[in-house]
């Protein structure tokens, strides 16, 4: 009678245990997810979609290729969710800065030569002008986010025109990546490469400075 009781408790005590062991289940999925995003975020940017398979990502996050499909419904839905990590980090790391400051470090050999790490609209720009609707939308979302972080350090008090510093920007940005995805588009070492960045830098912050000086004279007399 005594061991009956005792394998009662035991069975009892159970589910109890499964329970707590599902809930750090479900939170070890999600740092798993997470890790897969990130991963596939700086091999997009380095291999672009393309370039790297369903397979080979998993193994890169340190996953078995059948694991994917616990995750996400197919490789289109990862890539969308990785471009709009990597586009929210370049967002962030655009926030606080002015935008010679940004300019300074975009336009750079530093960037160009850091692709897994650098921007994703200079990595992935042209692949995802090819990609279905959602994954443009998603640039459309982070290019607009990254303009609203630059405009929020260029923006003076007093402008007549929110619209032209707006404007200021979107130039800005475009040559920016412009410039880095021709210098990328190079052989590796070419002085060309190196020229076309020191050329488009130097060009990109003599233009912000005679906007800052019109700007001034602008508002001038009306002070």
């Amino acid at each position: 009678m005594s061991i009956d009781i005792y394998v009662r408790w035991t069975v009892e005590r159970r589910p109890r245990k499964g329970w707590l062991d599902m809930r750090v289940t479900k939170a070890q999925a999600e740092q798993n997810r997470a890790h897969i995003v990130a991963t596939a975020s700086r091999l997009f940017r380095e291999r672009g979609y393309d370039g790297v398979g369903v397979a080979e990502l998993m193994a890169a996050a340190g996953f078995t290729h059948g694991g994917f499909y616990k995750h996400f419904r197919s490789k289109a839905d990862l890539m969308a969710e990785a471009s709009a990590s990597g586009l929210s980090q370049t967002a962030a790391r655009a926030e606080g800065r002015d935008p010679a400051e940004f300019v300074e470090l975009y336009v750079s050999r530093e960037h160009r030569d850091g692709r897994g790490d650098g921007c994703t609209i200079a990595a992935l720009s042209g692949d995802a002008a090819r990609q279905p609707a959602d994954i443009k939308t998603e640039f459309a979302a982070g290019i607009e986010k990254l303009l609203t972080a630059l405009q929020a350090q260029s923006d003076t008090p007093g402008d007549a025109d929110p619209r032209a510093t707006r404007t200021m920007v979107i130039d800005m940005l475009a040559h920016s990546v412009g410039a880095v995805m021709l210098s990328r588009a190079c052989p590796e070492g070419s002085p060309l490469a190196d020229e076309i960045l020191d050329v488009c830098r130097e060009e990109i912050l003599a233009s912000l400075t005679l906007g800052n000086v019109d700007g001034s004279e602008a508002g001038g007399p009306e002070a």
